[in-house]
């Protein structure tokens, strides 16, 4: 049986609204549509909002009716919300057109980097390390699973790369390989609770806003090159934070089944950021050239979360507390 996550606890009025509305309660969405656009874009209420009603798209939550993922006023409350997000995105965006000018600064690995896999490889602590796997748990439960929606918007040698790249990330047809159940595995072996979305009430915003980027591009067919470009950015990241999160878990003589998870992004996604450079985003700028603006923005916004959020974490880590909500661990 599929496990289905509880709903969160609200974190404002936008979430208790969406919550109102999962629970199929009568909410007039009209109020809440003007606090959408005036509250923070990147704040805890607005992603916990965003993030509640693009899970229905995925597993759901226990007691809500399927029926209510297209419900037209919680569609509508999503696209305020989506709106709002988008256009903070946008307007934080200076950046060009420039793809392949992007796409070069993703290989440039800083000489002395001072980001959480650093920190964690060096000299971090086994609990910091395990906050870590909660925050990823998010998308890593779901991995790839929000770039499967660009499959049927592409063409040709785009479409049957990216497939080809999703097809590793699915396991290669082997479903114990599948990255999300290795990262389970991860989990189970840091003592950690594998359910999906179990951690949901215990991640800040910041670690909710790549998710619901992902969610968003994919969801929205004109959005699809800045969601190729998101793929890209993260296959191309990921082989040195992978290598390094990997030497953090051998500090702790963690075992192959919390390494494992790593060592095969190391591999896979070394051969995944030629893929998706070439063959997917070259054809896809050859059909469609119009798109390279999208797909740079797709590139740069992930960046700006994730900067984001690694800054927040590495903040928290500073200032001697933990990084995720409440008690942290002890809460979850």
């Amino acid at each position: 049986m599929i496990h289905r996550p509880e709903l969160p606890e609200a974190r404002g009025e936008l979430s208790e609204g969406v919550r109102s509305l999962l629970r199929g309660g009568p909410v007039p969405v009209g109020p809440l549509l003007k606090e959408a656009a005036r509250t923070d874009p990147f704040g805890e209420d607005l992603q916990l909002a965003l993030y509640t009603a693009y899970e229905l798209h995925y597993r759901g939550f226990a007691g809500v009716a399927d029926a209510l993922e297209w419900d037209p006023e919680l569609l509508r409350l999503r696209g305020a919300l989506e709106e709002a997000f988008l256009g903070a995105l946008r307007e934080a965006d200076t950046g060009s057109d420039d793809v392949t000018a992007e796409l070069d600064a993703l290989l440039v690995e800083p000489v002395e980097g001072h980001g959480i896999s650093h920190r964690l490889a060096a000299d971090g602590t086994w609990e910091q390390l395990r906050e870590v796997l909660v925050h990823r748990s998010l998308y890593q439960l779901k991995e790839s699973d929000p770039q499967a929606w660009v499959i049927p918007r592409l063409q040709g040698q785009a479409k049957a790369s990216l497939v080809a790249v999703e097809y590793d990330e699915f396991g290669a047809g082997r479903g114990d390989r599948v990255h999300a159940k290795l990262f389970a595995d991860l989990m189970a072996g840091a003592g950690l609770d594998t359910r999906y979305g179990h951690y949901l009430d215990v991640v800040p915003a910041a670690t909710l806003a790549p998710v619901n980027l992902m969610s968003l591009c994919g969801l929205h067919r004109a959005l699809r090159g800045a969601a190729v470009g998101f793929f890209a950015a993260l296959e191309i990241t990921s082989p040195p934070g992978a290598r390094r999160m990997a030497r953090a878990l051998e500090r702790f003589d963690a075992g192959e089944r919390c390494t494992r998870f790593y060592t095969e992004h190391v591999e896979a996604d070394a051969v995944h950021e030629q893929v998706m450079r070439h063959d997917v985003i070259g054809d896809l700028l050859a059909r469609e050239p119009g798109l390279a603006g999208d797909v740079a923005f797709g590139i740069r916004a992930i960046g700006l979360l994730e900067d984001r959020w690694e800054r927040e974490v590495l903040a928290a880590w500073d200032a001697g507390r933990s990084s995720l909500r409440g008690a942290g661990l002890g809460d979850a």
